[in-house]
């Protein structure tokens, strides 16, 4: 009975290492290193340089264990040495906890402030609270925290309002070594990249600036940002709602991508996030040639993929595996990798 109780969280937080894999590995036992967690899955980028772990267990041994991993990340990560595409402020870049069964998004809210709070009081690295943990209006959005990144964490410091909710005071050695991390409380979210037939970043920026759902600025005709009476820019809402997306190139893939994160798969479910993403790449003159999932999806998103091109095409399949076959097939889910369902499928 108190097993049914018991109440369950995820943790997939993001850490600024994707090369070396011994110091993967030992964030890996950190997490491992609390009774009752278990580790899903392991994404590694090496071109953005930065791994995701996905966790799950009962809601308090998932944050000492996110505590752990935060302590042992700043003990070999060093930020003053870290490069790439991805935006990051810190080792333990982002650290969000998701309600799973038993808890509130607001439980874990409240777990994300105190878990926040501790990794400053402990571990002197200064922490941001986002999303439905957020302190300050500003600090909701993640990519407002993570504004400037690593690189400008030292001004945002001096900033009024942007300055980190714990350790904001001082530039510290501890500071400067390990950056910034930010912990919040969130719903599931999708994070996957649209692969472009283009070397582009630009192209890939535009299509994200159209897709996302915070849209485009607007500019006039020599480029100029516009803006209203109260000195905000103005802005073209998106084509999709529930998302957020940035474009870059990839190196390692020789290509750009429109990387997305799905906020709310009912808003935005992958497969109308991945059409828009063609139709606007039609437009740019260039082709989506495949997409790459970051950590995991929930299986039913993936059905529900299938149950859409299968109609779309004209198949007649019922069968779970056969739908999520067309989905794969269809948005071309193993362009980069094969795609191992077994592992990157979420059945809840």
């Amino acid at each position: 009975m108190e097993e049914n109780n018991s109440q369950f969280v995820e943790c997939v937080p993001n850490f600024s290492e994707g090369h070396n894999i011994e110091t993967i590995n030992a964030i890996a036992e950190a997490i491992r290193s609390v009774d009752g967690v278990h580790i899903l899955h392991i994404d590694r980028g090496e071109a953005a340089n930065r791994t995701v772990i996905t966790f799950t267990g009962p809601a308090d041994a998932v944050v000492e264990s996110a505590f752990r991993m935060v302590k042992r990340a700043s003990e070999l990560i060093d930020m003053r040495q870290h490069h790439g595409e991805h935006p990051r402020i810190g080792a333990t870049d982002v650290l969000p906890l998701i309600p799973l069964k038993n808890i509130t998004l607001e439980e874990c809210a409240q777990r994300a402030r105190a878990l926040a709070e501790r990794i400053y009081k402990e571990l002197g690295i200064p922490t941001y609270c986002y999303e439905a943990a957020a302190l300050r209006p500003e600090h909701i959005n993640l990519a407002d925290c993570r504004h400037g990144e690593y690189e400008g964490l030292k001004e945002k410091m001096l900033d009024a309002v942007m300055h980190p909710d714990f350790g904001g005071e001082e530039y510290t050695h501890q500071a400067a070594l390990s950056g910034a991390t930010v912990v919040g409380a969130r719903n599931f979210l999708i994070a996957v990249n649209f692969n472009l037939d283009t070397t582009s970043r630009e192209i890939a920026a535009s299509i994200a600036s159209r897709v996302r759902a915070s849209g485009e600025v607007c500019r006039d005709a020599a480029g100029n940002i516009l803006r209203d009476e109260e000195g905000k820019a103005l802005r073209r809402p998106g084509l999709l709602r529930g998302c957020k997306a940035i474009g870059w190139y990839i190196e390692e893939y020789g290509c750009a991508q429109v990387s997305m994160n799905i906020n709310d798969v009912q808003l935005c479910p992958i497969h109308t996030a991945y059409e828009t993403v063609c139709d606007v790449a039609k437009q740019y003159g260039v082709k989506v040639t495949g997409t790459e999932l970051i950590g995991l999806i929930p299986e039913e998103c993936l059905l529900e993929a299938g149950r859409h091109f299968a109609k779309k095409q004209g198949i007649d399949v019922h069968e779970q595996d056969k739908l999520m076959a067309v989905a794969i097939d269809t948005m071309r889910l193993d362009d980069l990798c094969p795609f191992d369902a077994e592992q990157k499928v979420l059945v809840v």
